[in-house]
């Protein structure tokens, strides 16, 4: 694909078929001096359409060569670089008579504009910086959702949801980087620029972002899966119960008897909009009496690494003598349940429910559909493929940064690593990308986005 930007670009950027309503869309450097010469505004409006220096809104008329009568039409016209291509943009509207925005199209080239490419619109606001890659393939998950669930997380995508976390994992690493090579240059000196400590520390921060956004990635690479949400804690918790409560429902069987749940049960539910699939599993105690026993264990670690979000589950009775929660790279909440069977002060850091009361079951609900909403790892069928590979190189290359750390390999081969880790990053996000990467990415667009 060879990639120019200084041509005038025009396209029908409607929808296919007769409606009331029909859109052509300009973009390039020509684009107000080819819209001036086939629209003209209303007499009331009268002005140069080539002196107007702001967004404006102008009401008038095309005049076509073929047509004896013009064109009712209203212009959307951005003559600067506040535009989604950050070049002067128009969109006629007029009607949407398929041979009448064919005309339009036919004459706008006639004047200088040509037709634009399968997604050379969104490619040039790409180019200009106004949408990172992520972003760039959210549009076109936009376009192809066929389902609420996956407009929704194409949305989201387009919002930022996967790019900026890796923005700052990014922003980090480069200034890291430039902490090491100033220390590269001054090695002969006694000046520290950073401490081993901070940076194995920022190493470790770094490496676990990008791994949660790689395990995301790799979980929910399919829009039509709903996140997962997995009590966990350790036997006759309290975790079947609060799985009803919460569903509002008898879903899971409930007994004084530890060791009841033996395979998972689940329940879809939509909370504040967020649909989601609560999953109610075996009591993790890390003991396998017999085979049955360990095939519930097997069966509930499963379910705890193919989640996205764990609610660690304690009985509020024993808070104080239970283990800590799961160290994990999955977001979780911390529950306390059973509440109805002690009196405050609870354990601090846990929210205090009871599934016999209702405390806090609806505190709960609000927290699970905050958080799942707040996640960055949903993701366009397109980007996940696209990423999975660069995300695991990315993570591993951040690995073997922090190994290199820990063991005072030299700072030259924490530096390497850190290098490589940027630019997977970089193929990911667009800051680092070749003509083909953009000409498989864009030629899924149809013309007119």
């Amino acid at each position: 694909m060879v990639i120019d930007t200084e041509d005038t670009i025009v396209a029908i950027a409607s929808a296919a078929g007769g409606a009331l309503q029909g859109i052509v869309r300009l973009s390039g450097p020509q684009c107000v001096k080819v819209v001036a010469r086939i629209f003209t505004a209303d007499a009331a409006e009268a002005l140069s359409i080539v002196e107007v220096r702001r967004p404006s809104l102008l009401f008038g008329h095309i005049k076509l060569p073929a047509l004896e009568s013009s064109l009712p039409a209203t212009l959307y016209l951005w003559p600067g670089s506040r535009s989604y291509t950050r070049q002067p943009t128009a969109e006629l509207h007029t009607l949407g008579s398929p041979p009448l925005l064919e005309a339009v199209l036919v004459e706008a080239c006639r004047q200088g504009a040509r037709l634009a490419r399968p997604g050379e619109f969104t490619l040039r606001a790409f180019l200009a910086g106004r949408l990172d890659l992520t972003q760039a393939e959210a549009v076109l998950g936009v376009i192809d959702a066929g389902s609420e669930r996956q407009l929704q997380v194409a949305l989201s995508q387009l919002a930022g949801g996967i790019a900026s976390p890796l923005f700052a994992v990014r922003s980090s690493l480069l200034d890291l980087l430039a902490h090491l090579e100033a220390g590269l240059d001054f090695v002969d000196e006694d000046i520290e620029f950073i401490s081993r400590e901070n940076l194995l520390a920022q190493l470790q921060t770094a490496s676990q972002q990008v791994e949660r956004v790689a395990g995301q990635m790799r979980s929910r690479g399919d829009a039509s899966r709903v996140p997962r949400v997995v009590l966990c804690g350790l036997p006759n918790a309290g975790k079947s119960s609060l799985l009803n409560a919460l569903a509002g429902e008898e879903a899971a069987l409930v007994s004084s008897v530890a060791g009841t749940t033996r395979d998972f049960v689940s329940r879809r539910v939509c909370w504040e909009g967020v649909e989601l699939e609560l999953i109610d599993t075996a009591g993790v105690d890390g003991v396998g009496a017999n085979e049955i026993a360990r095939h519930s264990q097997n069966a509930a670690q499963f379910q705890i690494e193919n989640c996205e979000l764990l609610l660690w589950c304690v009985e509020a009775a024993v808070a104080a003598l239970e283990p800590t929660p799961l160290e994990s790279l999955i977001p979780e909440l911390h529950i306390l349940t059973k509440c109805d069977l002690m009196s405050p002060p609870y354990a601090a850091n846990f929210l205090p429910t009871s599934s016999r009361t209702g405390e806090g079951i609806a505190e709960l609900r609000r927290r699970i559909a905050g958080a799942l909403a707040s996640q960055p790892g949903e993701a366009v069928a397109s980007t996940a493929a696209r990423c999975r590979e660069s995300l695991t190189l990315a993570a591993n290359a951040l690995r073997r940064a922090t190994t290199a750390t820990e063991a005072q390999t030299g700072e030259e081969f924490v530096a390497a690593e850190v290098r490589a880790a940027l630019d997977d990053l970089g193929h990911v996000l667009g800051a680092v990308y070749t003509e083909d990467i953009l000409d498989r990415i864009f030629s899924r667009f149809c013309i007119g986005k």
